[in-house]
């Protein structure tokens, strides 16, 4: 089922909302109305009836009475023959009034109430009361006067006020219904436009050339999108680096394991095609070396690859790099019993605490005496120093070998580049190892004179930012 898109959704909610919000607000809004309306109709009710208590006082009882007896009926102030209209609409028979006298004979009284009784003991004075006269519906204020002893009732039929509520309700209610399409077309119009940096982001993305380092760049992106900008561009430049050392990965293998496998094939070839005997051995013997070298180079370029990788992004962790030293160099015991060199500790104390990656710092010292080791003729010489201050760890490898010119140490970090005229059966990837390592820790890596009298120096100072316990 396919799910509602943003716009959608968004434009639904505010809709919803709006309603939920507006359509009680409405309907309390119109009670309360409804509510001030009657109060005032009341109001205008018991104002009329005080106004024509004093027309009464003004005039007299007695004199009103005296005109009932000389016409022996009740004299009617009935509807006019030329009504007053207001907008084209009367309200003349939608009012009226009595007067009583203290015996409860009507002296005074409109055509449209006549038909109502005198009122009786239940009609209180200032009482409003509901009531039913010529098949229509009445709210009727009575007032009595003791002073002058006469009861007037004045009342107003239901339909004027009715009439005032069907004009609130169309007046107030009609014209929400009707725009609501409307205000539907202009929440979508307004939410579409603030949804054109996520079009923009889209587009962004679309036209992206695969792989391009180039950052994701929006003009004017607001705020809210700024962190998903970022985060992007964070990814897509991880997944960059992660492709493109795959593909550097790719090319190493394919560029430094073509060599020993020709090698270890040709080898092979010539054993299998003479007969056994000194012959067949000795091409054994250099297929196996070819293997050996092959394993080396294979366990170098997976090191590198896995230090590439990131495989020590991770958070630093206490690292006893005394341990580290002591266990690399007894892996690293038949290389040196094959070398015929001699390697001295001159300084490693029992513990370095440090924070940072075991894996790295091993592969640093494994390819840093490595290194030193193959480019050192039998009999040579390779010195290792590990000293810690409150500042920084320092590692210093120092050999006798042919060491390289100053004006060619910052080459020898480039990966595969070896020295001309050196010796071993190195790479050129231990050096780009150890500067790998490096970076994770924030080091430094200095190349200096052998203080032997020739050879290199490598000094590796490695911050001690949070020193582990």
């Amino acid at each position: 089922m396919k799910s509602m898109s943003i716009l959608t959704r968004l434009r639904w909610l505010i809709i919803g909302l709006m309603l939920v919000i507006l359509v009680p607000l409405g309907f309390f809004s119109f009670k309360k109305t409804l509510a001030e309306i009657d109060e005032l109709s009341d109001g205008r009710l018991a104002q009329a009836a005080r106004t024509l208590d004093v027309l009464v006082r003004h005039i007299g009882v007695d004199a009103l009475r005296e005109q009932v007896d000389s016409r022996l009926h009740v004299p009617i102030s009935g509807v006019h023959d030329n009504p007053i209209t207001v907008q084209g609409h009367t309200f003349e028979s939608e009012v009226g009034y009595q007067v009583f006298d203290r015996q409860g004979h009507a002296i005074l009284a409109t055509d449209n109430l006549l038909v109502l009784p005198r009122p009786d003991g239940a009609d209180a004075d200032g009482d409003f009361q509901d009531t039913k006269a010529n098949d229509h519906l009445w709210r009727v204020y009575t007032l009595a006067d003791p002073d002058e002893g006469v009861t007037i009732r004045v009342g107003e039929r239901y339909d004027s006020r009715h009439d005032i509520t069907h004009a609130l309700w169309i007046e107030h209610g009609l014209p929400p219904l009707i725009l609501l399409p409307l205000l539907a077309l202009l929440i979508g119009w307004a939410v579409r436009r603030g949804l054109r940096p996520l079009d923009a982001l889209v587009g962004a993305l679309t036209a992206r050339e695969p792989g391009s380092h180039a950052p994701i760049v929006l003009d004017d992106a607001p705020r809210e999108l700024e962190p998903v900008v970022a985060a992007l561009n964070a990814q897509i430049s991880s997944i960059e680096d992660a492709l493109e050392r795959e593909r550097r990965f790719s090319a190493d293998v394919a560029h430094e394991l073509r060599t020993p496998l020709s090698s270890t094939m040709i080898n092979l070839e010539n054993a299998m095609a003479v007969p056994r005997g000194e012959d067949a051995s000795v091409a054994l013997g250099s297929a196996r070396e070819c293997l050996e070298s092959l394993a080396r180079r294979i366990e170098q370029l997976l090191a590198l690859a896995r230090l590439e990788a990131g495989a020590a992004a991770g958070p630093r962790v206490a690292v006893d790099l005394g341990r580290v030293a002591r266990d690399t160099i007894e892996e690293l015991s038949p290389l040196i019993a094959d070398s015929d060199v001699e390697l001295s500790v001159a300084s490693l104390p029992e513990h370095i605490p440090m924070l940072g990656y075991e894996a790295a710092l091993g592969a640093m010292l494994r390819n840093l005496l490595e290194n030193a080791l193959r480019h050192v003729q039998a009999g040579g010489q390779v010195s290792l120093s590990i000293a810690q201050d409150a500042k920084e760890v320092t590692i210093d490898v120092v050999d006798d070998g042919p060491g390289i010119p100053p004006e060619r140490r910052e080459l020898v970090f480039a990966r595969f580049h070896r020295e001309p005229g050196t010796g071993g059966d190195g790479f050129g990837l231990g050096l780009s190892i150890v500067q790998r390592a490096a970076h994770f820790h924030g080091a430094t890596i200095d190349l200096l004179d052998s203080p032997l009298g020739r050879g290199l120096r490598v000094r590796v100072r490695i911050p001690n930012n949070g020193q582990a316990a």
